[in-house]
């Protein structure tokens, strides 16, 4: 039922609705921001990222035609956002300290804290990944895209996207099993 709702707040907010608009953000900023600091480490290039991606998407709402999903279509924005960032800034990854700045709805602070510190650990072990990989496991996890759909839109072939992910996967496993043995 969400690509249904999805397809009619885009349709809403192309006719003007503003409150179609404002579903479709609070419905996806948040996890859209999570993967942006998985793929910059840096929460300023993941908030500039994710705004950036919403402007661009309410400036060309007149001319969108949604294929896939919602979710998938904004993950890539955010994707591309991220990246032509870090080209531009030419940054290196600053320290997870940044982190520490994003809001969570839960009522217990003991979880907050628990969840805070396994995505510190998570996000770390992430930035050691190689940037392909990186990128391919956050599309998938958090956007939710298909491996053809990620392939597609980074122009490279379905068995190289599955690889990727897969060398990636394994990498993870191995740095947070390290991890968890300190």
């Amino acid at each position: 039922m969400g690509p249904i709702i999805d397809r009619y707040l885009v349709l809403r907010a192309r006719q003007g609705d503003s409150e179609a608009f404002c579903r479709i953000y609070e419905k996806y900023r948040d996890s859209l921001l999570v993967s942006a600091i998985a793929l910059s480490n840096d929460v300023n290039i993941a908030e500039d990222s994710v705004q950036d991606t919403f402007v661009y998407f309410a400036e060309h709402l007149d001319g969108f035609s949604l294929t896939g999903t919602l979710k998938g279509y904004l993950a890539t924005c955010v994707a591309n956002r991220v990246r032509y960032h870090i080209r531009s800034k030419r940054r290196q990854f600053s320290g997870l300290e940044k982190a520490d700045g994003i809001e969570s709805n839960l009522c217990d602070p003991s979880e907050g804290i628990i969840l805070n510190e396994q995505l510190k650990t998570l996000t770390l072990a992430l930035t050691k990944l190689p940037a392909e990989q990186r990128e391919i496991i956050v599309l998938h996890t958090q956007g939710e895209m298909r491996f053809r759909a990620i392939a597609k839109s980074l122009n490279v072939s379905l068995n190289t996207v599955k690889s990727r992910y897969r060398y990636g996967i394994g990498k993870l496993r191995a740095l947070l099993k390290s991890e968890v043995k300190k």
